[in-house]
């Protein structure tokens, strides 16, 4: 059972960070976001997808989040919302990316009771994105952010019932907003659980901590992995060097348990 992970990147420091990614083999995940989508010719995303490849380097992004909604009532929001996703899309693709992280956009403190709403609209969003995702190679994931539970992602990936279309699993954002055991969370996700982000906080704001510097018990889901056929792909998302040195000192205690052949 193989394991393949990745650590946070920010797309626009992605040249400073190049050398030390190659050196250290540290796959990215990098994070686009609308300044990098408006700034950059095509030719530059196909030039740092060409450059990282040539490193041994597999790539993951990170979709542009803020102000975006694709289960959005108002049909401007998802007209910007399709437009930044579509960019993604095609900047992912020179970038060799073979899985985008996007938000869901539901906020359950913000629709209340307008909930069937949303969903009617995001059934009726992602299609042409699963269409994208099938030419390109590309998997969708769909991160928890402020769900209590994983009832609606869970319900959106099977009701979409794509391949191509699964969960990415944030327990730091878990910790804070969930009110799901994560055992129940993980297992109502099933086999469409194909991503993790992995970071710590003390349980009050996001704090993107290393690794054991929170209060997070991360033993549920590493014995959780561990019953796994095929493990989904992480990304260590620290939000500094001595942060992501901290992380991957305590990851690399935990993922030779993880990777068995």
């Amino acid at each position: 059972m193989s394991l393949r992970w990745h650590v946070h990147v920010p797309f626009r420091h992605v040249e400073r960070y190049l050398p030390l990614l190659a050196e250290r083999h540290w796959q990215p995940e990098l994070a686009l976001q609308a300044a990098d989508l408006d700034g950059h010719e095509p030719d530059y995303f196909a030039n740092i997808g060409a450059r990282l490849v040539g490193a041994g380097l597999r790539v993951t992004v990170h979709a542009p989040f803020m102000d975006l909604n694709p289960g959005a009532v108002d049909p401007a929001v998802r007209d910007a919302t399709r437009l930044r996703y579509r960019q993604t899309f095609e900047a992912a693709a020179r970038l060799k990316a073979d899985l985008i992280v996007f938000h869901p956009g539901y906020d359950p403190w913000h629709y209340g009771a307008q909930t069937r709403a949303w969903q009617e609209q995001a059934l009726a969003f992602w299609p042409e994105f699963l269409q994208r995702a099938d030419r390109d190679g590309i998997t969708i994931a769909l991160e928890n952010i402020f769900d209590r539970s994983s009832r609606l992602l869970s319900w959106l990936v099977r009701t979409l019932d794509h391949p191509r279309f699964g969960h990415c699993f944030d327990i730091g954002h878990w910790q804070l907003y969930g009110t799901q055991e994560l055992q129940p969370w993980l297992d109502n996700l099933g086999d469409r659980l194909v991503h993790l982000h992995l970071h710590d906080n003390r349980g009050r704001v996001d704090d993107h901590l290393p690794l054991g510097a929170g209060k997070i018990d991360f033993t549920p889901l590493w014995n959780h992995l561990r019953g796994l056929a095929s493990l989904p792909s992480m990304t260590l998302e620290a939000h500094s060097i001595d942060d992501l040195e901290r992380s991957v000192a305590v990851f690399d205690t935990i993922r030779l348990s993880l990777h068995r052949s």
